[in-house]
Formats: C-alpha cells, structure tokens, sequence
C-alpha cells in the first residue's frame, strides 16, 4: 500500500509517499508567500495553491517510483475562497486564517457570540470560516461559492464537492453535537443560501484522480493539526500535542465528548473515523515561524536554522530581563483580541539582537505554556507530557524553553512529517477496513525529550511578569474587559 499525503499549509505543500510499514519513500515541497497587507489581511494566491499540489505531488510521485494506492489531503483549516463551481476557476484570493479583516463584523455580532459559542464550541472570531466567508461576501464578490480551500482542492482533483467534519467544525457553521451544518448558524452569518458541500468522514473515499499518475482514489481529508494529533497518537482523552509552525498549535484530545472549553480554548471534531467522532480542544498562537520569519526579514537572524546560534544564554535572568509578546497577528486563547499588538518589554543599552531572539523564542513557549495550563483545567487534571512537531522543534532553545516554562517532559515527534502521516494513516484506514487508528499510528519513540530545567518558582514568576506584558498589548476594548 503506497500512499501520497499532501499537506497544503500556510508557507509551503509538502507530499508525501509512504508505504504500508509507514516509511517514507520520497518527499517534495513547494513554498508559498502569503501576502501580508495593511489593515490585517492575509491572502494567498488560489492559483499558487493548487500549482504547489500538483507540483508537489507529481514530484514525489515520480520520485518514489511505486504504483500508489491513493491520495490523502490535509489542510489549512479556516483559510477560505470563492469559485466558480461550474469551471472551478477562483473568484477571490484565498483569505488565510490569520486574516483580521472580519473582526468589526464580528464586533457588531457580539450579541450572538455566547449563542454561536454553545452551538459549535468555538469563539466568535474572525480567525474562524464564517466570519472571513461573510467578509467575502460583502467585500468582494457574490458570485460563485465560497468555502474552505479543500474544498477547492478536492473539486480540482477529482470534481467531488466535499468538506471533511474536522475541517467543517472550524467553520463556526457546524453544530458540534451533531456535526451537521446549522441552520441557525447560517442565518447568523447570513450564508442561509450559500451551497454548502457535503460533510464526509476522514476515511472516505470521495472519488479519484489521475493527477499524480494513473488513477487512484482520494481520501483522508482531514485538517492538518487534527492530522498531527493523530500521527503522534493523541487517542486517549488527556493526550496532547503542539505544532510549530507558521503558528503554533495545541491540541489535547478529548475523547467521544464534545466537552466545552470553561478556560477561553475552543472544542473541535479532531476526527471522524470508523463511524466514531472524536473531539479535542485546541488554542492557538498566531505567530510562531513567520515571528522567526520576521526577525530574519529585519536583518537579526538569516533564517530559523540560526535561532540557536544568536540567541542569548538563559543565565540567572532569563534573556537579561528581556520579554517578548510575539503578537504580531493579534492574541488568541484565552485573550481573542485582533487588535494585541506585538511587544518588547525591559530592553536597555546592553540588550543584544541576542536578547531579542531569546526573548522572542521564550514569548512564543509563555503562550504555549499558558495554553497547556488552561488545556488542564478543562481536562480536570494537568498535562502528564507535551508532542510536539514542526520545523521550530529543531531549536534546542525553544524546546528547552517549552519545557521549563510549561514545566512539562516534551517529546519530539520523530520525524518531521506528522501532519501528512495523519493524513495518510486516514487513507490507509479507508483501504483497509480491518485497521484501527492505533494501529496505524502506535509505537512511535520521541527523538528527543527535554525535561524541565527551571524550579517551578522560576518558571511562575517568569509567566506572572511575561502574562502583565501580554496585558499590556491588549486592545483598549479587551484590556477593559479584562480587568
């Protein structure tokens, strides 16, 4: 059994092919530039997308060299477009999810927000579907649909016109008890009469394409951090992973109950598999490698591979007293605020681009730490170990950071591809009906673990000081509803 994956992110496509062992027989990747644009918007370039699929994947396909038995898609989650159905051919950019441009829409919706909260399991906020799709709507054009870029995707492969359930309960459009598009939800957005497509499992085979060679079936569409999740075998309720990459992700599994979130996080469907719904919670920060891409584009670093080499010694006081709050697209759990912005705190004469870069790489673990902090108490019980994968764990310094300020074991996932694995551990599970997920899955070794090497003293106060900076960067409309 030969699988390609596809994961199309938010930098780059990278493909896959993998054999039923679960090893890897070739790998491409495409990169791709978001655009970043004044106001908070964040597009790409619909054509630039599905080009890095194809491309991505006829490379790895010819350079594997074996027949392949299907082809699995994971995606970018909440970045929408609208498309001709009739000629597939993109009406609008794609609206990336850290896109800000929806958020005054979404001030004037407040009213509903506790409603769209308790119906989907997430928070009225612009980094969702809906609220970028309404923006469409009224900013761009009427024509056409407008859906989810796998949805596009999928429809160029193979015409199915298709969304997997994960990626639908990203939507703000989806009722999470019953994984059905809500009618109510819809008319809060006012998409009443928009073209919905159909609601699949991950392990469905939703038609075939001869795009990579002969033709094989597509499946395992699933969203790309709920494919993490599985590739690193979060099945059990309490489990928990984070990806670094363009942003950072954290989800902790939950199990069969769509248990709401009393901490600021949001309850998602991590997948549908062998008739089973299993949902997990999720927070997120914004910016993590394109922070590191950021720090380069100013001339502090060449690129991410030169994190560990510039940033300052931890010593005594952590980067000389300096903080960072990598706000740089805004604030999500449990703050939600579009309008944080981004800060460096405690800088004097003697502060380096070291400091700085240090300083950055600990703002990104603060959150995420503050994020397994609040993952427990919705769970009952604090986070045992924290998976981890994406390009940032190859830095010594913010695995190390992770762990001291989360004060948590973290285990590296041990290849750098979990999001494609996830997706083609779905398609091996659709070709063959007798394989359960934790078979697929199971059994994997971390390439690395990073203990904590702070007391836990040091670490809370290090969090009390970086949390009043966060603060700090808060809107004056959060920063009132905070206090």
């Amino acid at each position: 059994m030969h699988i390609l994956a596809i994961d199309q992110g938010t930098s780059g496509t990278k493909a896959i092919v993998m054999d039923a062992g679960g090893a890897v027989l070739a790998i491409a990747e495409e990169t791709l530039y978001p655009r970043y644009l004044e106001g908070g918007g964040v597009e790409q370039d619909p054509g630039a997308l599905l080009d890095s699929v194809l491309t991505a994947g006829r490379r790895a396909a010819e350079a594997a060299g074996v027949p392949l038995d299907a082809v699995a898609l994971a995606n970018q989650g909440e970045t929408v477009l609208a498309w001709d159905p009739a000629t597939g051919e993109p009406l609008t950019p794609a609206i990336v999810w850290q896109d800000r441009r929806a958020e005054r829409w979404c001030a004037s919706r407040a009213a509903d927000a506790d409603r769209v909260a308790a119906l989907t399991g997430l928070v009225l906020d612009p980094y969702f579907s809906a609220p970028k799709m309404r923006w469409i709507r009224d900013e761009l054009t009427a024509e056409g649909v407008v859906t989810t870029t796998d949805t596009w995707l999928v429809h160029r492969l193979c015409g199915a016109f298709v969304t997997d359930t994960s990626t639908a309960s990203r939507s703000l459009l989806l009722g999470l008890d019953d994984g059905q598009w809500n009618g109510e939800l819809l008319d809060v957005f006012g998409l009443g009469a928009e073209r919905l497509p159909e609601l699949v499992a991950s392990d469905a085979v939703v038609g075939t394409t001869t795009a990579f060679g002969p033709e094989v079936p597509v499946t395992g569409l699933i969203v790309d951090q709920q494919a993490a999740l599985l590739a690193e075998a979060c099945l059990e309720a309490g489990t928990a992973k984070c990806t670094y990459g363009t942003g950072a992700f954290l989800l902790a599994q939950l199990g069969t109950s769509p248990a709401r979130s009393v901490s600021g996080l949001a309850t998602s469907i991590a997948w549908r598999l062998r008739g089973e719904t299993r949902y997990c919670l999720d927070g997120q920060v914004y910016t993590a490698a394109s922070a590191v891409r950021w720090l380069a584009d100013l001339g502090l670093i060449s690129g991410a591979d030169q994190l560990d080499a510039v940033a300052a010694s931890s010593g005594d006081a952590s980067g000389d007293g300096v903080l960072c709050v990598p706000a740089l697209a805004g604030l999500a759990a449990p703050w939600w605020d579009a309008g944080a912005t981004a800060s460096f705190t405690g800088m004097t004469l003697s502060t380096s681009r070291g400091h700085l870069v240090r300083a950055l790489l600990e703002g990104v673990a603060a959150q995420v730490a503050g994020l397994t902090a609040l993952a427990g108490a919705d769970l009952g019980a604090p986070l045992t170990r924290l998976r981890v994968d994406g390009g940032l764990t190859r830095s010594r310094v913010l695995m190390q950071a992770q762990a001291d300020l989360a004060q948590l074991p973290v285990e590296v996932y041990p290849s750098p591809h979990a999001t494609p694995l996830g997706a083609a551990a779905c398609a091996r599970m659709a070709l063959d009906p007798g394989l359960g997920a934790a078979e697929v899955v199971g059994g994997w070794r971390p390439s690395a673990v990073y203990e904590p090497a702070w007391p836990a003293e040091r670490a809370a106060a290090y969090l009390e000081r970086w949390q009043a900076a966060a603060r700090a960067t808060l809107s004056s409309k959060s920063s009132e509803e905070n206090q």
